[in-house]
């Protein structure tokens, strides 16, 4: 039998995926000062793009001052369609659909990376985390440029030739500080009670579906963290009440960014209940949703899909494994990579400012010392 997560899907809009196993979303910090892609960046999608059925990239700002790491993909400017478009090739030569996930970090923004040093949000609230900055809250003038911002990333993905962008509401950055009433304090039309705190990321859905309408065939997803350790912050009766409201959209997926899909609360230890599949229990039969998180081997993504969650995005498991999906189909999972050696970097394609800060944050990848070949 095949596997669920080798079987083709196919969205709403007649798009059909040659597989259910996404590339998820992971900052590599390997493009150019300037936001163009470099050839180190573009080999590591080459190395990953083959099995999988969809690649979904690295955040691109939406405008300079949205700019969230150093090495960031660029979407805020027309002189960077060339370079997107590079990418964009790359990815679907090796036969999988091209998503550009599109952002702005708003407070979570390094000042340093910002053309006047200075963060924006919502509000002018701080991050909970050592030496933030207090971002300056943003005028309604400015939002409604953002959103427009976030049109024009579109477009220009659009002339690159992606398959679709992925709005990136999730990770604490400028959609969720709206959506948040930890970063979220406004008392005008974009914020206040939970409905306002939905106004903005909704604005940017409309946007960027109405920049998408001509083409039919243009994926485009909405990318949400369930909730926050924060107090106030977001629970997961906020998440429910706006998923519901997301899939009143014309949205093909919604993105469920969680550290590990079979978790539970992280504002209630006594709440087991997986963050992904309340969501998919929620508005499943509505829209496609995405589990990711934790799921290292194909009988983890087997047992995941089995609550119904029709697509699987894998991060760290495709640093360490580019050919995951190639091996699982040829019934060799024994020969998955589940650790990475410190040596290992070139023989997996990394680029080297991404596997500086793998065997720099201790945890976040097992590493062992020696590679297995020596």
């Amino acid at each position: 039998m095949t596997a669920s997560f080798l079987e083709p899907f196919t969205f709403k809009n007649g798009v059909t995926l040659k597989n259910r196993v996404m590339l998820a979303p992971m900052t590599n910090f390997a493009s150019k000062e300037n936001g163009e892609v470099s050839q180190e960046e573009i080999a590591y999608y080459e190395e990953r793009s083959e099995g999988v059925g969809t690649v979904i990239t690295a955040c691109a700002n939406v405008t300079a001052d949205g700019k969230g790491f150093p090495g960031e993909i660029g979407a805020d400017r027309d002189e960077l369609i060339d370079s997107l478009s590079t990418l964009a090739k790359a990815i679907q030569n090796k036969g999988a659909k091209a998503i550009l996930q599109i952002f702005h970090g708003g407070r979570m923004a390094p000042p340093e990376l910002l053309p006047d040093h200075q963060t924006v949000s919502a509000s002018a609230v701080a991050p909970l985390r050592d030496g933030a900055m207090t971002p300056r809250e943003l005028e309604s003038s400015e939002i409604e440029s953002i959103i427009k911002a976030f049109g024009e990333a579109t477009r220009r993905a659009m002339e690159a030739g992606f398959d679709g962008v992925e709005i990136h509401g999730a990770n604490t950055y400028l959609l969720q500080q709206f959506f948040s009433p930890h970063s979220n304090r406004r008392d005008d039309q974009w914020g206040g009670t939970l409905e306002k705190r939905m106004t903005f990321p909704l604005a940017v859905v409309e946007e960027v579906l109405n920049a998408a309408k001509d083409d039919s065939s243009f994926i485009v997803g909405y990318r949400i963290s369930p909730e926050e350790m924060e107090n106030p912050g977001i629970t997961m009766e906020d998440t429910l009440t706006f998923v519901d409201r997301l899939v009143e959209e014309k949205l093909d997926y919604l993105h469920v960014s969680v550290q590990d899909f079979n978790a539970g609360s992280m504002r209630d230890s006594e709440d087991k209940a997986s963050r992904v599949q309340l969501i998919q229990d929620r508005v499943g039969e509505k829209i496609p949703v995405i589990g990711v998180g934790s799921l290292h081997t194909p009988e983890d993504v087997e047992k995941a899909m089995a609550g119904g969650v029709p697509l699987i995005s894998l991060g760290r498991e495709l640093i360490m494994e580019p050919k995951w999906v190639e091996k699982a189909a040829d019934n060799r999972a024994n020969e998955i990579r589940t650790d990475l050696s410190v040596n290992d970097r070139e023989a997996l394609v990394v680029p080297e400012q991404l596997w500086q800060a793998i065997i720099n944050t201790p945890g976040w990848f097992p590493v062992r010392e020696h590679s297995k070949t020596e």
